[in-house]
């Protein structure tokens, strides 16, 4: 038997979430729909523990700087510690990796002609601790080992939502001629609508955000060429982290999935949290 991607999730990655959660404020009033939001998904989370997670997200210029910025980047090694993002890493476990099934990824995905940079020491930053922390809550260790996937979404030429669409297929097949029984779960992570900085700052776009689940769902290979200028003006300018999704949407299979769980609130500091899961027909 070999390896078979099971279910994808896609989360936010909102840095306040993180410091909400450790700093115990989740109980709190501002917050505590949010994590409400996320209880279904963690008791799913329990019920359905992969061998390996492959989670997709960027680097918010701690592992990578303005000086090098990979479009796509693979984690090969053993383990990736939190990052120190200025003010101190997070109190949360190490995240282990899976160096065999990473590399054989990388190659298969190289031999698909899509460059990656393959890299064998970073640390990792909110862009993936938080999914984990939403998902996972406050273990000792994560449930499994998890392959990091960072996507260059930060300094601008960003890839294609169509580019990562068809990247997720190769994934998907270079995990399925991973000659061991391995259930794998895809993560995308980042969005949803927010922009930062400028006149638009504190820009959320609900009924944008819903669409873009919708099509997510249903309809993503459309969804795919969406061009970069549509995310701009209705998702503003940080709204371009969501084609990081459609490498997650991209790796499932073929047929409709299952609908295991939709999430959406506003807001969560400055933008909105948007979370699926879908699971892979059985």
């Amino acid at each position: 038997m070999t390896a078979r991607i099971t279910a994808s999730v896609y989360t936010s990655h909102v840095p306040a979430i993180g410091a909400a959660i450790d700093l115990g404020k989740t109980a709190e009033p501002y917050w505590q729909p949010v994590f409400t939001g996320y209880e279904r998904s963690k008791a799913w989370m329990t019920a359905n523990k992969p061998d390996v997670i492959f989670l997709v997200y960027n680097d918010h210029a701690t592992a990578f700087s303005l000086e090098i910025i990979p479009t796509f980047a693979i984690g090969c090694a053993a383990e990736f510690k939190p990052a120190d993002e200025g003010w101190g890493p997070r109190p949360v476990p190490v995240v282990k990796g899976q160096p065999e099934l990473a590399a054989h990824i990388a190659q298969s995905v190289i031999l698909d002609d899509f460059d990656l940079t393959i890299v064998n020491r970073m640390d990792v930053d909110h862009g993936l601790t938080v999914p984990l922390s939403l998902m996972c809550g406050e273990p000792d260790a994560w449930p499994c080992p998890v392959i990091p996937f960072a996507v260059n979404v930060v300094q601008y030429p960003v890839p294609s939502g169509r580019r990562c669409y068809h990247l997720g297929k190769a994934i998907r097949k270079a995990v399925e001629s991973y000659d061991e029984p391995l259930n794998v779960q895809i993560w995308g992570t980042g969005g949803m609508s927010h922009q930062l900085q400028g006149p638009r700052a504190g820009l959320i776009n609900r009924e944008f955000d819903n669409a873009f689940l919708d099509q997510l769902i249903a309809d993503p290979e459309t969804l795919s060429k969406k061009p970069h200028i549509d995310y701009i003006r209705e998702a503003g300018s940080e709204g371009i982290e969501l084609v990081m999704w459609l490498v997650a949407r991209g790796a499932m299979a073929d047929t409709p999935p299952r609908v295991v769980h939709r999430f959406y609130h506003v807001p969560a500091s400055n933008t909105a949290v948007g979370h699926l899961i879908l699971e892979n027909p059985r």
